[in-house]
């Protein structure tokens, strides 16, 4: 009896885990719900225009290679109802940058049909309520528009087994932006609808690389993409890395921008535009030369650039001494009203903010961003509350999933291959797919005051990568990176922007 006890003891310990295996094995897959989609129906002119169009805030699910859910990408969807026989209606996808931000600042800014009113002469927005306005000169009348949120921002989530991190990467996000337009498009049938991306800030970057696959792999082709805010080639836009010439170039239009804004240029030009170019051609002709000489350089051209500079940026020439004439374009924001005690916004450099301590080198935070975001929050959920009846526990991310920013991947290659660290640039997509589709056109809108993506930079980018200057068209707005919280910025980039699009479907 005792041996036969023994063996049957081992008889099971070789069962247990075989059957605990197949019970794994047969346990079902996590059970995903259908998407879940709030429809709601309005109508409301637009440029003069009467639009009844139909407004879809929802999920759109991509799928594994085995068809399994492993996105949700949640979108703010407007698509006209009222069509006229044998109309065919463009698609405008919409995304902020971040990279890590929803849609929330070009949705609630200036292209959905509501928009948040904020003091258009950089002041604090203050405390809620916000002024929530209709929106009757957005572009409604000419494009649907579908507002995309990212993995990770917004209502967007990784589903079933898949994780964020799959998704936060350069060549990552990309391709789960172009499948998500493969996707909607597929669902939504609209095929042959006309194509456009609009992108701001890293939502540039990410425009250019969608535009490469879409035009190439995914044989989706486009009618036209806008930029604003330009970011490609981000050499341009890191003035914090010492060495890095290019961005002491690419800084300075915006830098004597700021000054002439500030009266702080001595004597000042009447016209900013003409000022700006003058500080183009000082750049270019004479600063790019002499910092390329170093420490070559003649002790007369150096006094020279040294005074200059002090002209083009209103700061002192004891400053631009000690900066051996390299104006970081982040310190100059804390330097040029430092004797008032204030620091200028990097995202528009119109804002200023009293900190806390004046003797620190760099802003401690950004005058822009704590002006005006709160507003375009509240903007936003209630908006979505009372207009578009979204009535959901899943909480909005913005800004972005807690572990983003720390698990983006902007290496380009697999791990455990060979990778030299660069700047990231993706014009070369841009370029590629312009080459691909030549009569693709790029809108390119940029601020005066922007200290994050300089105006200079989209210029010395896009002028570059063996890209056609037949297909970049330039427009320039008086405010920063958010152009659009300024009102007349806001106006003449709703009017280029329409004007843009029915130029591109005229062909």
């Amino acid at each position: 009896m005792k041996n036969t006890m023994l063996k049957l003891s081992v008889i099971l310990a070789c069962m247990l885990p075989c059957n605990f295996a197949l019970a794994d094995a047969e346990k079902p897959a996590m059970e995903i719900a259908e998407p879940t989609n709030f429809v709601t129906q309005h109508k409301a002119r637009f440029h003069g225009v009467l639009v009844e169009y139909t407004a879809t805030a929802g999920e759109t699910y991509l799928r594994d290679k085995e068809g399994k859910p492993k996105a949700s990408i949640f979108t703010f969807a407007y698509t006209k109802t009222n069509l006229k026989a044998g109309e065919v209606r463009p698609v405008t996808y919409v995304w902020n940058g971040g990279p890590g931000s929803a849609s929330v600042w070009l949705h609630m800014g200036t292209f959905g049909p509501k928009r948040v009113e904020v003091p258009s002469e950089a002041g604090h927005a203050g405390a809620p309520p916000f002024p929530i306005l209709d929106a009757p000169e957005t572009l409604l009348d000419v494009t649907d528009l579908v507002f995309v949120d990212p993995v990770g921002t917004g209502f967007s989530r990784a589903l079933g087994e898949h994780e964020g991190k799959e998704f936060w990467g350069l060549n990552e996000d990309a391709r789960s932006m172009a499948e998500f337009i493969r996707t909607w498009t597929t669902e939504q049938g609209r095929w042959n609808s006309p194509r456009f991306l609009l992108g701001e800030s890293y939502g540039t970057t990410r425009a250019a690389a969608v535009a490469n696959l879409l035009e190439g792999e995914f044989m989706m082709s486009l009618n036209g993409i806008i930029f604003i805010s330009q970011a490609l080639d981000y050499q341009g836009s890191s003035p914090y890395v010492r060495d890095n010439i290019i961005s002491y170039i690419t800084y300075m239009p915006t830098m004597s921008a700021a000054a002439w804004y500030h009266n702080k240029v001595e004597p000042r030009p009447a016209s900013l535009e003409e000022f700006v170019e003058a500080s183009r051609k000082f750049t270019t002709d004479e600063l790019l030369p002499a910092l390329f000489k170093g420490n070559t350089l003649d002790e007369q051209t150096r006094v020279h650039i040294r005074d200059r500079l002090a002209y083009f940026t209103g700061l002192s020439p004891q400053y631009i001494e000690r900066a051996n004439l390299r104006i970081n374009g982040f310190r100059f924001a804390k330097e040029l009203l430092r004797e008032e005690g204030l620091a200028l916004g990097l995202l528009d450099a119109r804002y200023t903010s009293d900190e806390i301590d004046d003797l620190e080198a760099d802003p401690a935070g950004d005058a822009a961003a704590q002006a005006v975001s709160s507003a375009f929050k509240a903007a936003l959920m209630q908006y979505m509350h009372d207009d578009l009846k979204v009535n959901w526990d899943r909480v909005y991310l913005a800004p972005a999933d807690d572990d983003l920013n720390g698990q983006w991947r902007f290496r380009t290659v697999p791990d455990g291959q060979s990778y030299e660290p660069v700047y990231v640039n993706t014009a070369g997509d841009m370029a590629s797919a312009l080459h691909n589709n030549p009569s693709l056109k790029v809108l390119v809108s940029s601020g005066y005051y922007d200290l994050v993506t300089p105006f200079y930079d989209a210029e010395y980018t896009l002028n570059r990568h063996d890209i056609h200057k037949d297909q970049i068209i330039y427009k320039y707005y008086g405010g920063g990176h958010m152009m659009y919280v300024n009102g007349p910025s806001r106006e003449q980039l709703l009017v280029d922007t329409r004007a843009f699009i029915q130029q591109q479907l005229a062909k």
